[in-house]
This record gives structure tokens, C-alpha cells and sequence, in this order.
């Protein structure tokens, strides 16, 4: 997947304009769960499984060695979890994978983490099959956070009061006016299309301050800018 620093994807197909389908790994330690994934995401026609695994420590270099464009993960897996295995994947390619951590607890600090970590989002092991397709497309999309109240509850309840008066006038100084009005929307949840028409600008214009936002805050996307926000007080808790 060739990623466009706003978070958007360009998917190809080698002949004509069609995108091809998105290609996923699973790592789970669970075979069932694996099963019942494969399952779902293979019925989709724009959806290819390519890979699984059971451990973070399996997944890490197949991961590398396949370069899917998502990698649905489970937060917690013997040998090396979902965020020793999020932070390695992000660290070593030039163009990883999306990353969606898998879980049974929505307030798991071990979800913070992972979000903090790099992950783009996050889905309950619970969810339907309507809910799992389209977080992985949304996720592929990336033009608006994956539940946005809910990574709004983590931020409120793990971040803890980290914030100094420093960091924010840091972050606000980095930040153009544009920008960090952006970036408050960004953090409601507000797709890039809701963003243009509440500012009176076009999509386009909404793309280009997105990407100085994540540019500016050392972030990959829109995930990890808003727990930066959440994180330094710019966008207060609670």
C-alpha cells in the first residue's frame, strides 16, 4: 500500500484503476478466532487474508515478509504481545501495515497502549461481522478515527494528567490557528468531508492541514495525533 502522509491509501490494481482487494493478517493466539476472522474478511470482495499468526514473535516477521496493507492484532499473545509486536512492525518498515489491536476489554490499558504505540485503532473480539468489515475499511480509509469516543474514554481514563502549561503552548506554537482547529475536530471524531464543511473549505484544503498536523506532532496518523492532544493538555480530559 502506498500511504499518502494524511492516511490515505492508493491502491492499484496493475491494469486499470480498480483498487485490488486489501490485504490482511491475523495474529491471534486462538485458532478459532483466526477461523472465524478468515471467515468474515474472505467473503468480502474486497478483502484478501494472506497470512496468519499464532504469537507476536510469528508475526512480526511475517508481517514484514507479506507487507499487507492491515494486520488485525491481538493485543495479547504469548511470546511477544500486540504492542511489543506493534512497535516492532512500525519500526522496522519503510511502509507498515495498519494496525487494528484486537481485545475482550475496551478500557485495557493494554489498548492505550497499543494506540500509543502506533496501532490505528482498536475492535472488541465481541464485534459482529458488520462492525469488523467496517472497521477494516474505515481503518484502510483513514479519513476519521476508528470509535472515537471510545479512544476519548481511554485517552480520559489512562492518559492521566501528564499535561504541563509547557507542552501545550509547545504544541500550540507548532501548530498554525488552521491546524490546530483541525486538529480539535480531528479529535471529536469528524471525517476529513465533516471537517471541510464546518471550516467552509474544501476536502482538498482539510488533506493538506491534516498532514501538517501529523508532520508537526511526529505522528503517523490521526490516531496517535489525537492521544498527543489528549496527552499534553491540548484537548483536556473528561
Amino acid at each position: 500500500m502506498t500511504t499518502t502522509q494524511d492516511g490515505g491509501d492508493d491502491r492499484r490494481a496493475g491494469d486499470g484503476d480498480a483498487p485490488r482487494p486489501l490485504r490482511i493478517v491475523l495474529a491471534d493466539d486462538e485458532q478459532m478466532v483466526r477461523s472465524a476472522l478468515r471467515a468474515i474478511l474472505g467473503a468480502e470482495g474486497d478483502m484478501e487474508v494472506v497470512g496468519e499468526a499464532a504469537t507476536g514473535a510469528e508475526a512480526v516477521p511475517l508481517i514484514r515478509a507479506l507487507r499487507p496493507d492491515i494486520v488485525l492484532m491481538d493485543v495479547r499473545m504469548p511470546e511477544i504481545d500486540g504492542i511489543r509486536a506493534t512497535e516492532q512492525v512500525l519500526a522496522g518498515m519503510d511502509r507498515p501495515p495498519r494496525i487494528i489491536v484486537v481485545t475482550t476489554f475496551e478500557n485495557d490499558v493494554y489498548v492505550y497502549d497499543a494506540l500509543r504505540a502506533g496501532a490505528s485503532g482498536f475492535l472488541l473480539k465481541r464485534s459482529g461481522a458488520e462492525d469488523l468489515v467496517q472497521a477494516v475499511r474505515l481503518v484502510a480509509r483513514s479519513d476519521s478515527l476508528l470509535f472515537p469516543a471510545a479512544v476519548r474514554r481511554l485517552a480520559a481514563r489512562h492518559a492521566g494528567e501528564r499535561a504541563a502549561e509547557d507542552a501545550v503552548r509547545a504544541l500550540r506554537a507548532r501548530l498554525s490557528e488552521r491546524e490546530r482547529a483541525v486538529l480539535r475536530l480531528m479529535t471529536a471524531g469528524m471525517t476529513n468531508a465533516e471537517i471541510a464543511e464546518r471550516l467552509g473549505v474544501g476536502p482538498a484544503t482539510v488533506k493538506t492541514h491534516v498532514a501538517g498536523v501529523l508532520a508537526k506532532l511526529g505522528v503517523r496518523d490521526r490516531t496517535q495525533a489525537v492521544i498527543a492532544a489528549y496527552e499534553c493538555g491540548f484537548v483536556r480530559l473528561g
